[in-house]
């Protein structure tokens, strides 16, 4: 039986074509996330395939040179970009000697890297043990064998049914503890809205610039860096916009502001379960600021993907704005600089700022104060959701 190499960081990463398109995008980002996990890419190994091979997703002949390119680099794992059911994982580790991660664990990977607050260790955890709890059947088939021996006969329980009913028993805790974490949130939700005071989260695909943007909003010195999933964590603070008075004498200009986690292509469902409490703020937002790499050949996929990912966690209907950030970041021929675009109505479609060196932050501040004053006649009203009419905010079309 081959037993997993415990160690070892040398990767080979290995991306099929099975007509997803995006192909060179897909495997760049693949590139970021096995170096963001610590991994270091000794070699690539790339294929076309109509459809995955049931046994090895990659089929004899591309496993054949998988193996041959892992021992000419000196490779101690092999990293697929796809997901890999528990069978396909095993019989790649038996045929390549060596351990085999797929997406879906190396993002787990990461998120256990990256987890600071306590509530953020919880979810990783929950996460990776549903995870590992589908890696039990057919996965790892020595542990279907009963105990026995001297010393070992226990009361008939297979040693896979003894982790299996571990693991629910800890999984049960997880989502207590977490349950009541939620609670709490709620309470200060509610708090807020006796207050009616605006609540804005800021969304986007992972590495756009939320975290500097809070920052730079704020000054709350939330942890920020060029990386992908630097942020876990939900953080909450009230920003001061400029002042604004509404008709009943309430200033409307009172924000609270959410830095949420980055979205990615293929987010894992176990991490969306996992991670609902924190989510939970996304979807009670009165307002998101949809912020995106303008600097990013993949910017318009990227929307889309997190525009996929608001759909699935119930938030496809919560206004949006969409905030072009990394605008320094663009050729001298962008002609793109900082400014307010409009759709056919004269409502606020599109910010351009750069978080980094400030520019457009004032522009997205009286957006905001424009905005809180439009959302806050229906706060007042309904006590619920502030119902306005949710334009298309997510158009894909380069600023000019």
């Amino acid at each position: 039986m081959f037993e997993r190499p415990a160690a070892g960081e040398n990767a080979v990463l290995v991306q099929l074509d099975l007509g997803e398109g995006d192909f060179a995008a897909r495997l760049e980002e693949f590139r970021l996330l096995a170096t963001s996990a610590g991994a270091v890419p000794v070699a690539t190994v790339t294929g076309k395939r109509g459809r995955p091979d049931p046994a090895t997703f990659a089929g004899k002949g591309k496993v054949a040179e998988i193996a041959a390119t892992a021992v000419a680099a000196g490779a101690d794992l092999v990293l697929f970009n796809h997901e890999l059911s528990p069978g396909q994982q095993r019989n790649l580790e038996k045929a390549l000697e060596r351990r085999v991660i797929d997406r879906t664990a190396l993002i787990l990977d990461i998120f256990a890297l990256r987890a600071r607050s306590h509530e953020g260790k919880l979810q990783v955890e929950l996460a990776q043990l549903e995870h590992l709890m589908t890696r039990l059947v057919r996965g790892w088939t020595h542990l279907e064998r009963q105990k026995g021996g001297i010393g070992l006969r226990g009361p008939g329980e297979k040693q896979l049914e003894t982790d299996r009913r571990l693991l629910g028993k800890r999984v049960a805790v997880l989502k207590s503890r977490l349950k009541l974490l939620e609670r709490q949130r709620a309470v200060r939700r509610k708090g807020r809205s006796r207050g009616e005071v605006l609540s804005v989260s800021l969304v986007g695909y992972t590495n756009a610039g939320k975290s500097t943007l809070f920052n730079a909003l704020t000054k709350a010195g939330a942890y920020a860096a060029d990386q992908l999933f630097a942020t876990l964590d939900t953080t909450s603070r009230k920003l001061y916009v400029p002042t604004c008075e509404l008709e009943s004498g309430r200033s409307g200009c009172q924000v609270v502001l959410s830095d949420t986690v980055g979205f990615i292509r293929d987010l894992p469902h176990a991490l969306v379960a996992a991670f609902h409490a924190t989510l939970e703020e996304t979807i009670r937002a009165d307002l998101l600021l949809h912020v995106v790499d303008a600097a990013s050949p993949d910017r318009d996929q990227q929307m889309l993907a997190v525009a996929k990912v608001l759909a699935e966690i119930g938030a496809a209907d919560v206004p949006q704005v969409i905030v072009w950030n990394k605008i320094d970041l663009i050729g001298d021929g962008g002609g793109v600089g900082p400014g307010v675009e409009r759709d056919e109505c004269d409502n606020i479609a599109r910010v351009r700022v750069s978080a980094r060196t400030g520019a457009g932050l004032d522009l997205l501040r009286a957006a905001l104060a424009e905005l809180s004053q439009k959302l806050a006649a229906p706060i007042e009203e309904e006590k619920t959701h502030p119902h306005i009419e949710n334009h298309d905010y997510r158009h894909n079309d380069v600023a000019q």
